[in-house]
């Protein structure tokens, strides 16, 4: 069976949409952030909702809940072109393993090079090794 993730993205692109992340968490809730390039507003989640439910029925894919939702100012990093869209934006790492005693790192994202996250932090470009990024959020200016 393929997984959840890989079967909605191109259901969502028909439907004009981009699959940021999905999340099972506890009592059967499917928690799903989407995105298009205008932004997301409250119409865009019912019409994705109503879709998935219909489509999780006739699939008799197992849930209780369904959320919806846009990834907000703090959309999470989760795909390797998504460093590469959003380079020139500042940024929060979390790290699965510390870097000089460092385990968040801020600064302005510069990109990725093969598997090197590069980031400027505190005026050095820094390295990261996407394997190590747990947590990779655009920073909302104010």
């Amino acid at each position: 069976m393929m997984d959840l993730p890989t079967r909605l993205e191109p259901v969502l692109a028909g439907l004009g949409y981009e699959l940021v992340l999905l999340e099972r968490a506890g009592r059967g809730l499917i928690r799903i952030l989407i995105d298009k390039p205008d932004g997301i507003g409250v119409e865009d989640c019912v019409t994705v909702s109503n879709h998935l439910t219909h489509l999780f029925t006739v699939e008799n894919i197992d849930y209780d809940r369904l959320e919806v939702s846009s990834p907000g100012l703090d959309r999470p990093l989760v795909k390797p072109q998504d460093y590469v869209r959003f380079a020139g934006n500042p940024v929060t790492l979390k790290l699965r393993v510390p870097m000089d005693n460092r385990r968040r790192l801020v600064g302005e994202l510069v990109g990725l090079e093969g598997e090197e996250v590069k980031l400027i932090v505190d005026g050095k470009e820094v390295s990261v090794d996407l394997r190590n990024v747990d947590v990779a959020r655009l920073k909302p200016t104010v």
